[in-house]
């Protein structure tokens, strides 16, 4: 994965993926509050004074945040928003979301980062944003295919440990996902947390995306991360259907408590 440069100096990245559903079904999923929490990050389009979408804030986790305006909004095809939050401290990055219908009944989403500078200074931050969204394409895979329009209830969960390699190692053997293979079935332990499903995919050493079959039906995605001198245990739940609130208002002061006990966030 590399920055291109075009002609006009502005410097991109994109991803794209192909995902099944109409036109219509995929702007659901990109352009709707409960269609983009449903596979990306808690999200919320705030509407202007004209009752169009003005800003999209997405929120990553405890304090972390991201507002961006909209530039411009073209259902069902995509839009673009811009934002001075992308990198603290850093230029503007503009973000267009494209879909184009594709034969057989998928379509084509591409998400595209750009910005105008003259050096490379800022492309190690796009880049990892870059390299971020396979993850999240996957789960959005996974929701069109398997549950495409369903209801969606999140539960998301950060921790902090001493060291990534032995956080990872801790935190997969206690979930019942050791040293995962693809389409390999994992269960939690006994007498535990209720977790159980199939490995779907495995980004990195640290990271793993699960299809999941309890609590309820849904996927997991579970990783380390080293940021600011911390290491972060991120784990988020898309949990899917009409019971998906009231398994996550049963189970989250489980997860909290296992969290809180093995994994406190620190403040530091």
């Amino acid at each position: 994965m590399s920055v291109t440069v075009d002609s006009s100096g502005r410097r991109w990245v994109r991803g794209e993926v192909e995902v099944p559903g109409s036109l219509e079904e995929v702007w659901q999923a990109i352009g709707t509050d409960n269609g983009l929490s449903s596979w990306f990050t808690r999200s919320e389009f705030s509407e202007g004074a004209d009752g169009q979408p003005a800003q999209l804030i997405c929120h990553f986790g405890p304090g972390i945040s991201s507002a961006a305006t909209m530039t411009q909004w073209d259902p069902p095809r995509g839009f673009s928003v811009i934002s001075d939050e992308f990198i603290p401290g850093g230029p503007e990055v503009a973000t267009d979301w494209k879909i184009e219908t594709r034969d057989g009944g998928t379509c084509l989403l591409s998400v595209e980062h750009g910005l105008f500078v003259d050096s490379d200074e800022y492309d190690n931050h796009i880049e990892a944003t870059e390299a971020g969204w396979p993850a999240f394409f996957r789960i959005l895979q996974i929701y069109m295919t398997h549950h495409r329009g369903e209801p969606c209830a999140l539960l998301e969960l950060m921790g902090t440990a001493a060291e990534e390699a032995q956080a990872w190692d801790d935190v997969s053997s206690a979930l019942g996902f050791a040293n995962p293979k693809l389409g390999e079935r994992f269960a939690a332990p006994a007498g535990g947390l209720r977790f159980s499903g199939v490995v779907d995919t495995i980004p990195t050493d640290t990271e793993v995306i699960l299809h999941l079959d309890e609590p309820t039906s849904g996927v997991a995605h579970l990783f380390v991360w080293p940021i600011n001198d911390q290491i972060l245990l991120s784990i988020r739940f898309y949990l899917y259907g009409e019971d998906a609130t009231e398994v996550v208002s049963r189970e989250e002061p489980l997860w909290r408590s296992w969290m809180e006990e093995h994994y406190p966030l620190s403040q530091g």
